[in-house]
């Protein structure tokens, strides 16, 4: 399984761009999504830009693979001292808690086919 890390580009040469993000900092191609500017967030798997993101879907990334490192660490439960440590408000919706309907929607498919 491969992740998406969101990292914003600092500086860009050819085809490659200096980004960071999770606290580190990397050069990575970009030649896969075309050119890129100093400010932008892309997501970067295996140091590889696939996609741009906005600075909203960076941070829902990012509280996502927080969430990730701290129920593999346990540190989250021990904190929180509660067997569900993720029965808090992350600012949006995980797919877990949606309705059909609106996995659907987010699917981008039709209301009738919400039952598949």
């Amino acid at each position: 399984m491969c992740i998406g890390i969101p990292m914003r580009v600092l500086t860009t040469t050819d085809g490659r761009a200096l980004v960071e993000g999770r606290g580190e900092r990397r050069t990575i191609e970009t030649r896969l999504i075309d050119a890129v500017d100093a400010g932008e967030w892309l997501l970067v798997y295996l140091d590889s830009a696939r996609e741009r993101i906005s600075r909203q879907r960076a941070d829902e990334v990012n509280q996502m693979l927080d969430m990730l490192v701290d129920a593999m660490s346990g540190c989250a439960a021990r904190a929180m001292g509660d067997a569900l440590p993720y029965a808090v408000d992350v600012g949006f919706a995980l797919p877990s808690a949606m309705t059909p309907e609106q996995i659907a929607a987010l699917a981008g498919l039709p209301a009738a086919m919400e039952n598949l």
